[in-house]
């Protein structure tokens, strides 16, 4: 084993660069919620239906049929009855399970029409962003614990949410 030795002012410099080039000190994580993702329908009445994709699924074409024809079409069924007889008109983003061939086909199968996204506009449709945005900010600076807390929080929001607010997102749709 060898001895170095250093002045005071060598031994000042070399701790200070042991600082800056040790390793983060890592701390005890907690238990917190992870990504939640949900698929939430809704027309000027408010919410039709909230689908919250589960831990490790992706949303492909063939989820996003079988959320349309299995989820969202009984749940049109039981909320906006009156809806299937003057016609269902769906608008959603530009994602690929949306251009999807299959998804397509499924909306023409269900006698649905498709309102048609602009096709170098983002993602998500204009009516998203309003409802989304508001529903950002009540989550934010919210810690919590699990999954399930988020979900509860997202339902409770959508439901506390005013007629009125749906209604205006549709409004500012046709005005655009």
């Amino acid at each position: 084993m060898g001895l170095s030795l250093y002045t005071r002012k060598q031994a000042v410099v070399n701790a200070a660069a042991a600082r800056v080039f040790a390793k983060p000190q890592k701390f005890k994580l907690q238990p917190s919620a992870g990504k939640v993702m949900a698929c939430v329908s809704w027309d000027t009445q408010g919410v039709v239906l909230v689908d919250f994709v589960p831990p490790g699924h992706t949303v492909n074409a063939d989820y996003y049929c079988t959320l349309l024809s299995d989820r969202l079409r009984p749940a049109v069924c039981r909320k906006r009855p009156d809806l299937l007889k003057k016609g269902v008109i769906l608008q959603h983003g530009n994602a690929p399970p949306h251009r999807a061939r299959q998804t397509v086909d499924k909306i023409e199968e269900m006698g649905w029409e498709l309102l048609q996204h602009p096709p170098y506009s983002p993602d998500l449709p204009p009516s998203d962003f309003h409802l989304f945005g508001p529903l950002k900010e009540s989550l934010g600076g919210i810690k919590f614990e699990n999954n399930e807390d988020v979900q509860q929080h997202v339902l409770q929001f959508l439901r506390a949410t005013d007629k009125d607010f749906y209604a205006a997102g549709f409004s500012r749709l046709v005005e655009r």
